[in-house]
């Protein structure tokens, strides 16, 4: 037994020494000539990002993007000088005034478009939530309400975060590592960073009270080298040149910056038996881990779900729209509208046909509802033939455009035996520092008054 599972971790960890052949890109007569009358590119970096890149104290650029770029410049012939800069920040202005051909590693913005093309990615790394060990696992950041997230100034998750999450208080902060220490002493609840970086910049400055806390849902680092805008043959140089690298060369470069050395001297045996040891703990515990994660999970989905349509309950709309209340209360300029949905003459399905026709026809309005909304906005059943559905960050106008859109929508597609199902709506929008009980007695209100007005109709208050 023994035996084997040192086996097995020896072949694992072995390194096998390859004499690759090295492949180089076939350019273009006109790449070639932009190359020629070019000479140098010249490239600004972050210097202060480890394992990514750092600017060293030798004035070198070394880390993951330096190997990849490294490699990717000598199959295509370039010839690449590194402009010296001592922060992101100066390496940013560096960039924008066009003293820099290319900005190495970066994730694609709407801000950073204003002055770069980008190539297609370097290496693709997903971003994790970071908390001291005591923080809650977090589901979802649109539940939280005032928490501090510290992340890098000039970042793309800055950038990102601030628009989406403005219940969050944003801090800026000078590099990673700062992130990762105001979160390790309660100076801020939260970084979001990526994963590789987090791993490393843990295990190096031993902060092991902070835990992974979650994974925002399309948050992904998808790392790019950007290129000034009117370099358009460049970034089309780099990308043939980023196609030759393969996926065991780009996994090589990860491990030499991020795993363990073997230093001269010491057992290689015992080490590896150490490793080996130290890796099936961590496999336990991480399955562990993410076993009750899933579990709790499955706990939380249940918990928040209609069992009839698939769709939220009213215990998670209940929630959502007291967050949404204090975001109104909070924001000057956010707006929420919700709308409250009822199907009409729905008893007289079920007295006629049966609770089945009758459970088929809420199934049938659930399903439209998720083709018809947003992805921001939330949707559930509120209790019998009633529905809601809330609308973040948007006017009364631009919901009753999508309550109609979604009306008209019923009444073509929603049937019982063979005959159109109508529904009446009511709609209204989040008064400043008006209750949830109160919006919710208003939207109540112009429901009734869609009902008495002939139903199949929407009427706001």
């Amino acid at each position: 037994m023994n035996y084997r599972f040192y086996t097995l971790f020896l072949f694992l960890f072995a390194v096998i020494e390859v004499n690759a052949v090295e492949n180089y890109v076939r350019l273009t007569p006109e790449e070639q000539a932009y190359l020629t009358q070019k000479k140098v590119i010249t490239m600004c970096v972050d210097p202060d990002w480890e394992p990514f890149e750092i600017i060293n104290a030798e004035g070198e650029h070394v880390g993951i993007s330096a190997d990849l770029i490294s490699l990717m410049a000598k199959r295509v012939g370039l010839n690449i000088k590194l402009v010296q800069t001592k922060t992101w920040d100066e390496t940013l202005e560096k960039s924008k005034s066009g003293q820099c051909d290319i900005l190495s590693f970066v994730n694609q913005t709407p801000e950073r478009e204003k002055w770069l093309i980008f190539t297609q990615p370097l290496l693709s790394d997903p971003n994790i939530l970071i908390t001291r060990e005591e923080h809650s696992f977090v589901a979802d950041l649109n539940g939280l309400d005032g928490e501090r997230v510290a992340l890098p100034e000039g970042t793309a998750v800055l950038e990102r975060m601030s628009k989406d999450f403005p219940n969050l208080k944003m801090i800026p902060v000078v590099s990673e590592a700062d992130a990762m220490e105001m979160v390790s002493e309660k100076k801020a609840d939260m970084t979001v960073r990526s994963l590789i970086v987090a791993a490393y910049v843990i295990k190096k400055e031993g902060w092991f009270n902070l835990k992974i806390s979650g994974q925002p849902q399309g948050y992904e680092n998808h790392l790019r080298i950007g290129v000034l805008k009117d370099e358009k043959i460049l970034r089309d140089i780099l990308d043939k040149g980023i196609q030759m690298i393969t996926p065991i060369e780009r996994e090589e470069i990860i491990n030499k910056h991020t795993g363990l050395v073997v230093k001269d001297g010491i057992d290689r045996k015992t080490v590896l038996q150490y490793i080996a040891l130290t890796l099936l703990i961590a496999a336990i515990f991480l399955w562990r881990y993410y076993d009750l994660k899933r579990y709790n999970a499955k706990l939380l989905e249940l918990s928040i779900t209609d069992k009839l349509t698939g769709i939220y309950n009213r215990l998670k709309i209940d929630e959502r729209l007291t967050d949404e209340q204090k975001k109104v209360n909070r924001y000057m300029n956010y707006r929420c509208s919700v709308m409250m949905i009822d199907i009409d003459f729905f008893k007289t399905v079920n007295d006629t046909y049966g609770h089945q026709y009758g459970d088929d026809v809420l199934k049938q309005l659930a399903e439209l509802m998720r083709q018809n909304f947003r992805e921001t906005d939330v949707f559930g059943r509120w209790g019998g033939e009633e529905f809601m559905v809330i609308f973040p960050n948007t006017s009364v106008e631009d919901a009753y455009a999508a309550a109609e859109k979604f009306r008209r929508n019923v009444e073509e597609n929603v049937r019982s035996m063979d005959k159109p199902v109508t529904v009446s709506i009511g709609l209204g929008t989040f008064l400043t520092a008006e209750s949830v009980d109160n919006m919710l007695s208003r939207i109540d209100a112009a429901l009734y008054d869609a009902k008495e007005q002939g139903r199949n109709r929407i009427c706001t208050r």
